[in-house]
């Protein structure tokens, strides 16, 4: 049977949600580190050490919403009512953990940042992980899906440009950056809360049918995640991914600050990336038709490893004009891995869901973030470490083995994971092809 297409409301309904999220990532990838150490004025180990928990916490976390939201029933649906009653305390958690504690022992500040942290990240995982298992419950079409998701991943680079643009000027406005900081976390939070409901009363789901809501306990349905080879291939490339791209956010700002010595010049990069990366959503979409989702993938990763290698060699000669050009480079690689991994996901539910009977896309959803939030835990740890052990103090001119550690991570570590994560999905089983096949054949069962 031929899917109705959805509307243009739902699907602008549907993305607007994940401006509000991706105002979070770009808080949290391109400044809590450095809001951290420079701020604040937490030993960069410390704070990454505290990024890292907080992320590892919010791992473990989005595998239990996942779980709770497929069973959860309700006037509204499985989905909508975390993303109405988990908003308000998104918003106040963005709020409080971007308030400088103005805490003296480094002991204390690092309880602090983790408590703060962890309660920040259970928040958005209430919001977060409902709002993405929403996608295939709103369609079960292989190109619809590709196209809502096109429509949300355009709202996420909105939301990261915002936030890319506005920190610095709010910083501005306020004697230090302490008091920008606040303002700033107040405004983003306030945005998240206010996208979140849009999303929750423009959407209607799409009800399972009671026999395809699982019942199985919490580890023998996430047990069930680990027969699925198509969606352990896509998991595994997606970790390494934005494992890559959190080291490139969270050191970015550094780099401009202490190789480039044009701090000013950060939001300028940012939001050529950014744009960039916005515009190439739209034919990222078109191409995957083309190519198919797995070597649209591999084209995106494959342009985002060459950019950083060209910032490594070349862009403390040549300066900022020529990081900003490398940068349009490598946002053209950042709009395809925008989307075009969680337009496959869907494709490895329906997997599971052919050969079970039964729908849980909350679980694959979760476990999907928790596989990404470990990555993104490894990497701000492993920057931090890296940043101390290089002698990184704050405010104050690097030595040469800081600023090549620096380059480094701007540079061939990202581009090396980055080749991983290509060679990776080598082996993703599921083409255009194989997947109509599956359908076909659940038509036929």
């Amino acid at each position: 049977m031929e899917e109705k297409k959805l509307s243009l409301k739902t699907k602008l309904g549907f993305g607007v949600c994940d401006m509000g999220g991706n105002l979070f990532f770009t808080a949290m990838g391109f400044w809590s580190l450095y809001y951290l150490t420079d701020v604040v004025s937490l030993l960069p180990a410390a704070a990454g050490f505290a990024i890292m928990i907080g992320k590892f916490w919010d791992a473990v976390t989005d595998p239990a919403m996942g779980y709770i939201s497929d069973r959860t029933k309700s006037k509204m649906g499985r989905r909508r009512p975390y993303l109405l009653f988990g908003s308000i305390p998104l918003f106040l958690s963005m709020w409080f953990f971007f308030t400088n504690p103005q805490i003296e022992s480094q002991t204390l500040l690092t309880v602090w940042a983790i408590v703060a942290l962890c309660l920040l990240n259970t928040a958005f995982t209430i919001v977060n992980v409902p709002y993405s298992s929403l996608t295939p419950e709103l369609t079960k079409d292989y190109h619809e899906q590709s196209a809502l998701n096109g429509y949300r991943f355009t709202f996420a680079i909105i939301g990261t440009i915002v936030g890319a643009a506005i920190v610095l000027p709010i910083l501005g406005l306020f004697s230090t950056e302490s008091k920008g900081f606040s303002a700033a976390g107040f405004i983003m939070g306030f945005v998240m809360l206010i996208t979140a409901l849009i999303t929750t009363f423009s959407v209607k789901e799409n009800p399972p049918a009671l026999e395809s809501i699982p019942k199985e306990g919490f580890f023998k349905t996430y047990s069930a995640v680990f027969k699925n080879k198509a969606y352990l291939f896509l998991v595994g490339v997606f970790a390494l991914h934005i494992l890559a791209i959190n080291l490139l956010q969270g050191i970015l700002v550094y780099y401009f600050e202490y190789v480039l010595i044009a701090k000013e010049q950060t939001q300028i990069a940012l939001i050529v990336l950014l744009v960039i990366a916005m515009i190439s959503i739209g034919p990222s979409v078109s191409l995957s038709k083309k190519l198919g989702k797995k070597l649209t993938y591999q084209v995106g990763l494959g342009l985002m490893a060459l950019g950083c290698m060209a910032i490594f060699f070349f862009g403390h000669i040549f300066g900022f004009v020529f990081v900003f050009i490398i940068m349009a480079f490598v946002g053209i690689g950042l709009g395809i891995v925008f989307a075009t991994p969680w337009a496959m996901v869907p494709d490895t539910v329906e997997w599971d869901a052919i050969k079970t009977g039964v729908r849980k896309e909350g679980i694959y959803y979760g476990m999907w973030t928790f596989f990404s939030k470990a990555g993104q835990a490894l990497s701000i740890g492993l920057l931090g470490l890296l940043l101390t052990m290089s002698g990184y103090l704050p405010n104050i001119e690097q030595n040469n083995k800081t600023i090549f550690t620096i380059r480094l991570l701007v540079g061939p570590i990202p581009a090396l994971i980055f080749l991983a994560a290509i060679i990776t999905l080598i082996f993703y089983p599921i083409s255009e092809k194989v997947y109509n096949e599956m359908m076909k054949g659940k038509e036929t069962s």
